[in-house]
């Protein structure tokens, strides 16, 4: 295979619902260190791509901040700038997924030569009703079918932004227009 197919991702991971795990001690699901590496990712197998996982915070995206938006912004300026990455794939918190996703979209544009596709889940990863690897899956062909821009890839589905919004009632996202 020639270098020019080879797909090298950039994966930022934020935590989210899709990073929750179980506290033993008091019963609840909490953000802490990453896991997907071990849950998903070492399970798929990749062999023409490689990629690279960056964890620069780990929390609900309902507790996000303009500064945590600008935090993975710039993560994700940073592996652009470096030039190794084909794309980047972002695993965000799927509350405020669409909002994060459209300031990337505002704060990377006009520049942007890579797909940036979100993805996250309704359920943990540890969970066995988990929708997490399937996500990450399609996320995962997403960064290699999209043009450069910014999407959420969720459920089967590839939402360009920024016509997109989650459905709280059907648990998923959907197109605004």
């Amino acid at each position: 295979m020639s270098q020019s197919n080879f797909h090298h991702l950039c994966i930022i991971t934020t935590g989210g619902t899709i990073e929750k795990t179980y506290d033993e001690h008091d019963g609840r699901l909490e953000n802490r260190l990453t896991e997907l590496e071990k849950r998903i990712l070492h399970r798929l197998r990749l062999p023409y791509m490689s990629y690279e996982v960056f964890a620069p915070l780990s929390k609900d995206s309902l507790h996000f901040s303009d500064a945590d938006r600008d935090l993975i912004k710039n993560t994700a300026l940073e592996a652009i700038g470096s030039g190794r990455f084909s794309a980047i794939l972002i695993i965000h918190g799927t509350d405020t997924m669409d909002k994060t996703a459209e300031y990337l979209r505002l704060g990377l544009s006009p520049s942007l030569k890579l797909p940036v596709v979100f993805t996250g889940a309704m359920k943990p990863m540890g969970f066995e009703d988990s929708d997490a690897t399937q996500n990450v899956t399609e996320a995962i062909i997403a960064t290699k079918l999209c043009a450069p821009g910014v999407y959420i890839s969720f459920h089967g589905e590839i939402f360009d932004l920024p016509n997109v919004r989650k459905n709280r009632e059907k648990l998923t996202f959907e197109r605004t227009k």
